[in-house]
């Protein structure tokens, strides 16, 4: 686990309505808010991280709320499929729950021996709970209405969808040290030995499917774990060594990043556990105030006011 990928860190996806987004993860799926900032790059837009209670990578889902943002299209060189770790008693629970709250779903279906049931967020992004075959003993954030017996405790996999499954087979294999666990018909599981869970890369080949637009309700970007910025950039020299572009270190306040495009056409993140959520924010109070980086601390005034209303 030293030097190695341990599984994934976070998923960031995009959104359109910001109070739609908080809503839904926060109260239907019942999400800790983990962060509240803003977007690096487009400070008038929120950044939200989603995950437990610390904020633990391999349980955070991220989004881009863009108010006015087109629908997005599934497709191939994307990450299509954002599957969530659940108690496996638990999908009663949760077919009423969407039920209730207008959710769109499908039936429970099963895929490697694992029950699953597929859902869309309200921009259409598709999810899945998952009981999964492997013990999850992580601790999942719980509120008036989701309980313990039944909340997600994190991701289990995400899935990738590719024209050609080979190229990119070969970073998760050659560079980030997961292995074949099985195939069925043009779904491929790979996974991770170095973590226990979040641990699982499916990639499904589809040669002739039409490439996918990535906008609301679709994944930014898939960011896998290292622990620390030497081991971050021991990756960087890897992916240099097979002649890919890969960016400079950045720092994201949480964690510091690299970012690079798999053969496949994904957006591929490698992000630190240090120095994690709590660096600007005491533990009890994650997610509650708005917190910006240093560089826009000065326009706090206007950012607040052009930022949408979550309550």
């Amino acid at each position: 686990m030293e030097n190695s990928i341990n599984g994934i860190h976070h998923i960031t996806a995009i959104a359109g309505n910001a109070k739609r987004n908080f809503d839904f993860y926060t109260k239907t799926l019942g999400l800790h808010m983990v962060k509240k900032t803003v977007n690096f790059d487009d400070p008038e837009t929120y950044h939200f991280y989603y995950g437990d209670k610390v904020g633990t990578p391999g349980t955070i889902l991220t989004f881009f709320p863009w108010e006015n943002i087109q629908t997005g299209r599934r497709g191939a060189r994307q990450a299509t499929e954002i599957g969530y770790s659940v108690p496996e008693n638990s999908f009663d629970f949760w077919l009423k729950r969407f039920e209730d709250h207008n959710v769109t779903y499908n039936k429970v279906a099963e895929k490697f021996g694992e029950k699953y049931l597929t859902f869309l967020d309200p921009d259409g992004l598709k999810l899945e709970l998952i009981a999964s075959k492997t013990p999850d003993n992580r601790l999942p954030w719980e509120t008036d209405e989701v309980k313990a017996e039944n909340a997600t405790k994190g991701f289990h996999s995400i899935t990738i969808t590719t024209n050609k499954m080979q190229p990119t087979a070969d970073i998760l294999t050659g560079v980030f040290g997961y292995k074949l666990l099985e195939q069925h018909v043009n779904r491929y599981r790979f996974v991770t030995d170095a973590v226990d869970n979040a641990a699982i890369v499916d990639l499904v080949e589809v040669a002739g499917e039409v490439a996918g637009h990535v906008a609301g309700g679709s994944v930014h970007h898939v960011a896998f774990r290292v622990k620390n910025e030497e081991v971050l950039m021991q990756y960087r020299e890897k992916i240099v060594a097979l002649g890919l572009h890969i960016t400079e270190k950045i720092d994201r306040n949480y964690f510091y990043s690299l970012y690079f495009r798999e053969p496949g056409g994904v957006l591929f993140e490698i992000a630190t556990d240090n120095p994690g959520f709590a660096v600007d924010e005491r533990l009890e109070e994650l997610g509650l105030n708005l917190k910006l980086p240093a560089q826009y601390e000065q326009h706090r005034s206007a950012l607040e006011k052009v930022l949408p209303k979550l309550d």
